[in-house]
């Protein structure tokens, strides 16, 4: 058999499933932070629309000199590497909740896109 033989049989990766981020968002930290309503910040900014908008610059939160210095846009990639270790990625930022699996951290993200502005 050949290895491209091997690599047809091999099952596909889920997509991550934005029913089972939302769970999360709502059972882990996420939500006693975070909302989803524009304009609404708690301790942590609102997180409504935050696909394609650049970091560290909701109106109205005081962020962390660090965060608030960040260039660049939320992206997939850009947040996965913020849940996995966001001090890593910012030192000095507020937030300290580490989201250790992969998984659950492609569930997170996949419900966040689901979430633009209304």
């Amino acid at each position: 058999m050949t290895l491209a033989a091997l690599s047809v049989c091999a099952p596909a990766q889920a997509a991550p499933d934005a029913a089972s981020g939302e769970t999360l968002f709502r059972t882990r930290t996420c939500a006693v932070c975070h909302s989803l309503t524009p304009g609404k910040n708690m301790n942590g900014p609102s997180l409504a629309g935050v696909f394609g908008r650049a970091a560290g610059k909701v109106q109205g939160y005081r962020y962390s000199a660090g965060l608030a210095a960040a260039k660049g846009n939320w992206d997939a990639k850009r947040l996965d590497a913020w849940l996995s270790d966001p001090r890593a990625l910012v030192p000095g930022t507020k937030m300290a909740t580490k989201v250790a699996s992969a998984d659950d951290r492609a569930a997170i993200i996949a419900y966040l896109k689901t979430n633009p502005v209304k």
